[in-house]
């Protein structure tokens, strides 16, 4: 096999991304469809593999498919300034912190539980009591 031309499985394997998600980025239009070898086989080069590793690279980071969409269109044309690169930044940035402000919250609440619980039994346990769903008594 040419060292530039990479199988489905090879593009999968280089990328750490599984195969039916590289048929899935072909399918949404983030990756481009290879050629075909002459078994019909999908074909891969360099290009496939780089951009591949950059959607992995932003997903790890938490941009959604229409960021990425975006990402590499900015990216396809190199000579355009990158503000329009820095307000998609920025807004995932917005989008992490208020994640991060969600879980520092839900954090405090499971403290607060379990700081109540006074590790008797579970008849009385204050974490159960929280989870459970509350009882509408009738008038």
């Amino acid at each position: 096999m040419n060292a530039k031309i990479l199988t489905i499985g090879h593009l999968a394997r280089e990328t750490g991304t599984k195969v039916e998600t590289v048929r899935f980025y072909e399918k949404s239009g983030l990756l481009p469809a290879p050629s075909r070898t002459e078994g019909n086989y999908r074909s891969y080069d360099q290009a496939h593999l780089n951009r591949l590793s950059f959607i992995r690279r932003a997903r790890d980071l938490g941009f959604s498919l229409d960021q990425i969409r975006a990402l590499l269109a900015l990216s396809d044309d190199r000579s355009q300034s990158c503000a329009s690169v820095d307000t998609i930044a920025k807004q995932h940035r917005e989008e992490v912190e208020r994640k991060i402000a969600d879980l520092q919250a839900l954090k405090a609440e499971l403290d607060r539980v379990i700081d109540d619980c006074g590790c008797n039994i579970v008849a009385d346990c204050r974490i159960i009591d929280t989870l459970s769903p509350r009882q509408n008594t009738p008038a």
